[in-house]
């Protein structure tokens, strides 16, 4: 018995063919590695070569990549970048809140909750389908016009703008996750005496979000690049400041200053992103060892 129980801990040993693999792996990654380094500068320095070669290239220069002018306009394109900041914020709760509802509406299967089905299908119709800045002008310029509601500052409008808009790609999404999941588990579920609501919330709504969690990332941050379009409304943002500062200074270097900025607050999800995706897809085609 002793000796059966040291057999049982012992550590499975790797084979030398698996120690092999293992090497050779390593040392093509290591390779690849390199010769993408290799290429890269080399690509950098070409494009690098032929675009300052170019004939217009000291007036764009002094035009769109002027430190000067980027170093004046940072301060007010910065302040005006914390506003996007506090609509992405809120937006985001409002889009997860109501394409939440909407997924769960549209997995209704009884024929009772047809008309609440109908009006969210028709809702993620119309809103998947309108152009975001149509949405910003009809609900900016359109809803204020009517008179009902007192005035409330423009990035207001401009975030319940994104919640309609983004609410409908998300719900989708939201809708594919929930469906993906295989019948079983509810039949599962319902078995052991959970309600309806307790499978959506305990079984089907975690196993959806784990399978579609990369596209929610990728609306995310389609969403912070989008929240610059709250600048047509007249909500003083980073687009706008730096709108400003070019019709002062007549210096385009101000909309360079604030893309810039608008990829650096969307570079950490970005990474996250690709970084859940491939850990996702490792783990889905993750074999045995040989």
């Amino acid at each position: 018995m002793a000796t059966t129980g040291a057999v049982a801990s012992t550590p499975h040993a790797l084979s030398a063919v698996a120690l092999d693999r293992a090497r050779f792996r390593k040392r093509q990654s290591s390779r690849s590695v390199l010769i993408a380094l290799v290429s890269t500068v080399v690509f950098a320095v070409v494009v690098w070569i032929a675009v300052v070669n170019t004939p217009g290239w000291a007036l764009v220069q002094q035009s769109f990549f002027d430190p000067k002018s980027a170093w004046e306009a940072l301060p007010s394109v910065l302040l005006g970048l914390w506003t996007n900041i506090q609509v992405l914020f809120f937006a985001a709760i409002g889009v997860a809140i109501v394409a939440t509802l909407l997924a769960v509406i549209r997995t209704l299967r009884a024929p009772v909750w047809f008309p609440l089905r109908f009006i969210a299908t028709a809702y993620t119709d119309l809103f998947r389908g309108l152009p975001v800045l149509i949405v910003l002008y009809l609900v900016g310029f359109g809803i204020p016009a009517l008179g009902v509601f007192p005035r409330v500052p423009a990035q207001v409008w401009g975030t319940i703008a994104l919640v309609l808009c983004y609410s409908a790609y998300v719900a989708e999404v939201l809708r594919a996750g929930m469906e993906a999941v295989h019948p079983s588990q509810r039949f599962a579920a319902r078995s052991l005496g959970l309600s309806h609501t307790q499978t959506l919330r305990l079984v089907v709504f975690p196993q959806g979000i784990r399978k579609v969690t990369p596209a929610l990332m990728n609306d995310f941050v389609s969403m912070q690049k989008d929240v610059g379009l709250i600048s047509v409304l007249g909500a003083v943002d980073a687009v706008r400041a730096a709108q400003i500062n070019v019709a002062e200074t007549y210096n385009f270097t101000a909309y360079v200053v604030a893309g810039l900025l608008f990829v650096l607050i969307s570079w950490p999800m970005i990474r996250l992103t690709d970084w859940y995706t491939a850990r996702a897809q490792k783990r889905e085609q993750m074999g045995g060892v040989v």
